[in-house]
């Protein structure tokens, strides 16, 4: 059984293919659009994903599809009733969008040649919430689970509590816009002066730098209730009925969220060209630490509902990772799973495995620990790439190129490498990645002047090897998404300087053999040669979507400093 899972006309829009469960292929339209949080109709991925099936779109049995426009359409109605003077604007944009959703089967039918009739009797319309809760449960390797998805807004649900058992979820409670932890975080990461849709992580990055000192005002911001909901006091807020995001050329724009209040009690909005003070670290710091101490408060009513030491958790802020590190250390739960694609590009992964086991209550599968399901490209593809570019370059063995790819690292090398399939999901995960030795000082700022160009408060991440991680973390763990923070123990701050942050914390990925064969070959090399397990990763970018072909990554390190460029077993040096 295929079953073609689809996020349209929402950011990071994507698509993802299953063959009897299996997943087969997932990828972000961004990939091949080249625009960040892309929010059209994903017909690259789709046509993606049916290739690297091996199939055709009438050999799909069903297509899913991560929004349902008939979720909570009585609320709806009721707010917009409600805020008729105001939400005209609000009301013509979500109107154009449920149109847009509404014409998938055209849209379909352009790329396949299929009759829209032929193709629309295959479409599930899935929750956008209950999509998010099948990619985290379904993917886990859990039997029965609590599961929390949780991020801005989706089908008029910005938070759902959930339990997983075997091929079901049963949805136990909701909270319904605009009352969400997400527009929280975004409305003081725009009042930090980061304005652009997806900047949250620049305040996970400047809070350790700051100190949590307002946080009892926060409290008056988000109103915690029993059995772990919450509401946000909108007096601090921008109208929702005048709506939060729109979409201009499938870019998804983001309102300011913040209100008159919020400036009033928490200072004006820091300007492009002013420069971050000691407050406005203070500022990040005291929302992180609220934001984490809401989660806990979530999840522990979640708990106290279900009575489980298992969680699975998925949507924007799932993409916390400083929180994520944190959650068995202060909620009841033991096992935490989240996705490589908690953020919305995940819809179309969920949609799909909700389909297939909720709706059509098909048997479980192997839980998911690999995140590499995107393009990948022979040495054949690459040296004709390289021909055609008239760029000099050299063929290695495995072994040679190990060898020689860890003495460049060694030698303070920044290192562009581009290996197997690219990663879904927001994070490089040593597919697409630039790599640097972690025990360099100067790391940050070698780094900084040859490729990347960002804030110097924000951190790089470390991959370790699976084996060492309670070598160099105070907590052990199974991280193969890079979607959690840990404290590095003391004693190896000093060692590894370049991947441990202002709080002595690392974003760590645990680099497992079975999955990362070649990553976990050169992290080996490395560690033979350095006594370290470990190398700084960061994505393959500038300022872009993380490249996806070898012209990409070529153009990458043709515009940029970097030292070398590893694709397969090919290497460019300059």
């Amino acid at each position: 059984m295929i079953v073609l899972g689809i996020n349209a006309y929402h950011a990071d829009s994507s698509a993802a293919i299953f063959k009897d469960g299996e997943m087969i292929a997932a990828t972000e339209e961004e990939r091949f659009r080249r625009i960040k949080h892309w929010a059209g109709f994903p017909s690259l991925a789709v046509e993606f994903c049916l290739r690297e099936a091996g199939i055709t779109l009438a050999e799909v049995d069903h297509i899913a599809i991560g929004r349902d426009p008939k979720a909570k359409f009585l609320k709806k109605l009721f707010f917009f009733a409600k805020n008729a003077a105001t939400s005209f604007n609000f009301i013509k944009d979500r109107f154009q969008n449920l149109q847009n959703i509404a014409s998938i089967e055209v849209e379909l039918s352009k790329i396949s040649g299929l009759s829209e009739a032929s193709i629309k009797s295959k479409i599930h319309q899935v929750e956008h919430h209950r999509s998010h809760l099948a990619s985290a449960f379904f993917a886990s390797p859990f039997n029965e689970s609590a599961i929390l998805s949780i991020d801005g807004s989706g089908d008029f649900s910005t938070t759902m509590f959930a339990v997983g058992r075997g091929s079901k979820i049963e949805v136990i409670d909701s909270i319904d816009f605009p009352h969400s932890l997400g527009v929280f975080y975004t409305a003081f990461t725009q009042l930090l002066g980061f304005p652009y849709y997806g900047d949250e992580y620049k305040v996970m990055g400047l809070a350790p730098y700051g100190t949590p000192k307002y946080v009892e005002k926060l409290r008056d911001v988000i109103l915690w209730k029993k059995g772990g909901l919450f509401e946000l006091n909108l007096d601090y807020f921008r109208s929702a009925s005048q709506g939060y995001v729109e979409y201009e050329n499938n870019i998804p724009i983001v309102h300011s969220l913040f209100g008159k209040k919020m400036m009033e009690v928490f200072g004006p909005v820091r300007k492009k060209e002013e420069a971050l003070t000691q407050y406005h670290k203070d500022i990040a710091a005291s929302v992180q630490r609220f934001t984490e101490e809401t989660i806990f408060h979530i999840l522990k009513g979640l708990h106290e509902r279900t009575g489980l030491t298992n969680v699975c958790i998925a949507g924007g802020v799932a993409q916390n990772s400083v929180a994520n590190g944190k959650l068995t250390r202060n909620t009841p739960f033991k096992n935490v799973y989240i996705p490589s694609a908690g953020h919305d590009a995940g819809i179309s992964m969920g949609a799909a495995q909700y389909v297939y086991h909720h709706t059509l209550s098909q048997s479980r599968v192997e839980p998911i620990y690999s995140a590499y399901t995107g393009a990948k490209f022979s040495n054949d593809e690459i040296e004709a790439v390289l021909k055609a570019a008239n760029v000099s370059y050299k063929k290695y063995s495995d072994d040679e190129l190990y060898e020689k790819v860890a003495n460049k690292l060694i030698d303070a090398g920044v290192i562009g490498w581009f290996n197997g399939r690219a990663e879904f999901g927001p994070r490089a995960l040593g597919a697409r990645s630039i790599l640097a030795d972690p025990r360099r000082n100067d790391a940050k700022e070698l780094l900084n002047s040859k490729i990347k160009r960002r804030e110097s408060f924000r951190p790089f991440a470390p991959s370790i090897l699976k084996e060492h991680v309670s070598e160099y973390f105070e907590v052990d763990d199974i991280v193969p998404f890079m979607e959690k923070v840990f404290p590095i123990r003391k004693e190896k701050q000093a060692l590894i300087p370049a991947v441990t942050h202002a709080d002595g914390s690392g974003r760590l990925q645990s680099v497992d053999a079975a999955i990362s064969p070649a990553y976990h070959k050169l992290i080996s090399t490395f560690y033979k040669k350095s006594g370290v397990p470990i190398l700084l990763n960061t994505s393959f970018n500038e300022n872009e979507p993380i490249v996806n072909t070898p012209q990409e990554a070529l153009d990458c390190f043709l515009r940029t400093s970097m030292d070398m460029l590893v694709m397969e077993n090919i290497i460019i040096e300059r």
